[in-house]
């Protein structure tokens, strides 16, 4: 089956699309689709419906959106459902290096680093049958990068399980363990049970 993905991140692609294998996932740049919905969602499951609904309009076929963030404690959840845009101005983003040094020159010498990666998953059939995942990545913020793999805020979310950055995981090991991976997980057996 083809599924529509409501993205233009390749990286949660690439992501998704070893977890949903051997369904083919499509982003809309690949039909040459303009797609970027204003996320006005104040909740992940918002922005993923959002995103959802606005693709299935363009490609009347099965759709999984998501909308994922870091979360950190003691910054009161920030920077949450704005993660992607975080210290953006005037519409231009910073790059996750930028982002991840903001993150840290705000979260100074705090005690409590406690965070998670957030992500709610929609598996979206037609405007009215959906089915969600939600699910979470919990760690704590180190005081710098560390990892060259994976991107945005995986460098400084550190794994004590683990004792790894989320940036240090393999592939495999990721799609194994994070919000990501564990919500694509969830949809790809509701997938098959179709």
């Amino acid at each position: 089956m083809t599924i529509w993905f409501a993205t233009g991140n390749a990286h949660k692609r690439a992501e998704l699309a070893a977890i949903l294998a051997p369904h083919e996932v499509k982003m809309p740049s690949d039909a040459g689709l303009a797609f970027d919905p204003e996320e006005t969602g104040d909740t992940f499951l918002e922005n993923s419906l959002i995103k959802a609904r606005a693709l299935y309009d363009l490609v009347k076929a099965p759709v999984v959106a998501d909308d994922s963030g870091l979360c950190v404690d003691a910054l009161g959840g920030r920077p949450g459902v704005l993660s992607a845009r975080y210290g953006s101005e005037n519409g231009a983003k910073l790059k996750d290096g930028d982002r991840n040094a903001l993150l840290l020159r705000e979260l100074g010498s705090a005690r409590d680093r406690s965070a998670r990666f957030v992500c709610a998953m929609v598996l979206l059939l037609s405007h009215d049958r959906f089915f969600v995942a939600h699910e979470t990545l919990e760690g704590e913020i180190i005081h710098g990068e560390r990892g060259s793999g994976g991107f945005g805020y995986d460098p400084i979310l550190y794994l004590p399980d683990q004792g790894k950055t989320v940036a240090e995981l393999t592939a495999d090991e990721k799609n194994a363990l994070s919000h990501r991976g564990k919500a694509g997980a969830r949809i790809a057996s509701i997938l098959a049970s179709l």
